[in-house]
């Protein structure tokens, strides 16, 4: 005969306390002394007491899921439906993300549930699979300042959180990064070295993420006597670096220092000046952002300015966590500073 499943009265004997005690440590009731919560869990431990999720559910009305969103703007096709989701796993930046969240859920028995939503059917279909309850909230990535959803989530009084400011002002809570400041500090550190011709790949310019790096870096530059820099736009890739970067030494020969708004730009930039036979940083120095796993792999390695992407990411869950527990009834934002992190390319 099997053995039966512990049960909510076995954990009550094993602890000490009610079975009403047991019930409302088990469905997260916020009003239990945190010794009787530590005494219920340990008991919980030693009986190998598995709360029923569905009769949980009933009483929490929360399904310990979340939606983990990836968003942008537009009607894509199923091709460039594919081609973005593509991009997105191959992107170190979103795979960052994804740890930061599940580094603060999975601790909490929260679970991520991963959507795209490109087309106009896929965020209705969001919006839908939150207000069925598919799952409690909503952690956001927009892709594109024009992304709609973030509206649309604000609008049917949905749990969401965003990562970045969105591109038009909604009621949402979100985490950013001082993204000026760090344009300052790529600045600062190729002045230092001694650089004086110095240019710039940006990122998406129709992005605030990729307007203000740069102006934190041409400002910076204008207070230091430097009035123009040479820009050239990319879109977050190796590929748009390079590109970026074969623009610049073409119009810009002696270009002694570059500051790229990603590190996998960064990356494409060093390719292209090593292929040009400039040496990195003798020649031409240059500065990352982002301090992803690129900047580490890449030859010689970065000098970049880290973004705390995993700590904003867990910052993002634990905001969402508190709306939908409703510890937190209004918006609010969590700016990160960025860090200067010297390596061998500048």
């Amino acid at each position: 005969m099997s053995r039966q499943a512990p049960t909510l009265e076995d954990v009550a004997r094993e602890a000490g306390v009610s079975r009403a005690t047991v019930s409302r440590v088990v469905n997260g009731v916020r009003n239990v002394d945190p010794a009787i919560q530590d005494l219920v869990r340990r008991a919980i431990e030693r009986t190998g007491y598995a709360p029923n999720q569905a009769a949980r559910q009933l009483v929490t009305r929360r399904t310990t899921t979340v939606a983990l969103v990836v968003s942008g703007a537009g009607d894509a096709s199923d091709a460039e439906q594919n081609a973005f989701a593509t991009r997105v796993f191959a992107d170190p930046f979103f795979g960052r993300v994804v740890g930061g969240v599940v580094g603060h859920l999975r601790p909490r028995g929260m679970h991520p549930v991963l959507m795209f939503a490109e087309t106009p059917e896929a965020r209705q279909e969001v919006v839908a699979y939150l207000r069925q309850g598919g799952a409690d909230g909503a952690l956001v990535v927009s892709t594109h300042p024009d992304d709609p959803l973030p509206a649309l989530l604000a609008g049917a009084g949905l749990p969401a959180v965003l990562f970045a400011r969105p591109g038009r002002p909604v009621p949402l809570s979100y985490v950013d990064l001082a993204h000026r400041d760090g344009g300052r500090l790529a600045a600062e550190h190729l002045l230092e070295r001694g650089c004086r011709r110095i240019a710039t790949v940006t990122g998406p310019l129709a992005l605030a993420a990729g307007q203000e790096r740069l102006a934190g870096f041409r400002d910076t530059l204008a207070r230091h006597g430097h009035p123009y820099v040479p820009v050239a736009e990319g879109g977050f890739t190796v590929d748009s670096g390079m590109a970026a970067m074969t623009s610049l030494l073409a119009e810009h020969p002696d270009t002694d220092g570059v500051f790229t708004a990603n590190d996998l730009m960064a990356q494409g930039a060093v390719q292209v000046l090593r292929d040009h036979g400039r040496r990195v940083p003798q020649d031409v120095a240059v500065v990352g952002f982002d301090d992803s796993s690129v900047a580490v792999t890449c030859r010689p390695r970065l000098t970049t300015v880290r973004q705390p992407v995993e700590e904003m990411a867990a910052t993002m869950a634990r905001l969402l966590d508190d709306h939908i527990k409703g510890v937190r009834t209004e918006p609010t934002s969590v700016i990160f500073d960025p860090e200067l992190v010297v390596r061998d390319s500048a």
